[in-house]
C-alpha cells in the first residue's frame, strides 16, 4: 500500500494530479482545494496518499496532510458518503471548518457541499459527533450546549434564548455559542431576558 508520495508534478487533470517519481508517473486524485493548493508544473511535492484497491483498479487519492487524509477515511464511514463526496466536501470546508461544523451541528455549512444534500449533511453531523478527531478550537461548553439543543435536552430559558437570537437574524451556530458564554458568565437558573442580554453583548465583540 502506498502512503505517500515525494516526487515532481508532472501534468494535471479536472480532478488529479500526475506525479512523477523516479519517472513512474502516479495518477492521485484530490479535493479542489488540495489541487489548488499544489505548485506549478515541474515543481517538487508531498502528498499523504490513501490507497483504494479493487478487484478492477487501484485508486490514489492525495492530500497536503495527515489530518485531511484521516477526515477522509471518517467522511466515508458515513451512509451515502463515498470517495467523491469525501472528496468534495474536503474541497469546499477546510479540515478544521469541517470539525467546527460538526462540533456545532451547523449541518447548512456541510450541505453547502456539491452533491451534498441536507439529508447526508445530517448524518454527517450525526454520525461523526463522537468519532470526530479533537474539534479545533471549539470550546466544550458551546459544542455540549449545541448537541443538547440538537437533542431538546437543553432547560427552556436556553432554548428561548437561542430561539430569540436566530429570530433576530444570527445564525444557529452563532447564536449558541453566544448564549453558551451567557449561560456560563450568568450561572445556573439565569432567565431568558438575561441571556438574551448577554449573548448579545457576545455577539457585539
Amino acid at each position: 500500500m502506498i502512503g505517500k508520495l515525494k516526487g515532481v508534478i508532472d501534468s494535471y487533470g479536472e480532478d488529479f494530479v500526475i506525479v512523477d517519481v523516479h519517472g513512474v508517473g502516479y495518477v492521485v486524485h484530490c479535493s479542489a482545494r488540495t489541487l489548488q493548493s499544489l505548485p506549478a508544473a515541474g515543481e517538487a511535492v508531498t502528498l499523504a496518499i490513501e490507497t483504494h484497491v479493487r478487484e478492477d483498479q487501484i485508486r490514489l487519492f492525495g492530500f497536503l496532510a495527515d489530518t485531511e487524509r484521516q477526515w477522509f477515511q471518517l467522511l466515508q464511514t458515513v451512509q451515502g458518503v463515498g470517495t467523491r463526496v469525501a472528496l468534495a466536501v474536503l474541497g469546499t470546508l477546510r479540515p478544521a471548518d469541517l470539525a467546527t461544523a460538526i462540533a456545532m451541528r451547523d449541518k447548512a455549512a456541510i450541505a453547502r457541499t456539491p452533491g451534498v444534500g441536507p439529508k447526508v449533511a445530517e448524518r454527517i453531523c450525526t454520525e461523526l459527533r463522537d468519532k470526530a478527531p479533537a474539534f479545533a478550537e471549539i470550546d466544550p461548553a458551546v459544542a455540549k450546549l449545541s448537541g443538547d439543543l440538537e437533542d431538546k435536552r437543553a432547560p427552556q430559558p436556553v432554548r428561548d434564548a437561542v430561539s430569540a437570537l436566530v429570530n433576530l437574524g444570527y445564525g444557529q451556530p452563532q447564536a449558541a455559542a453566544a448564549i453558551a458564554a451567557a449561560a456560563g458568565a450568568a450561572g445556573e437558573g439565569a432567565d431568558t431576558a438575561r441571556l438574551i442580554r448577554l449573548g448579545l453583548k457576545e455577539l457585539a465583540r
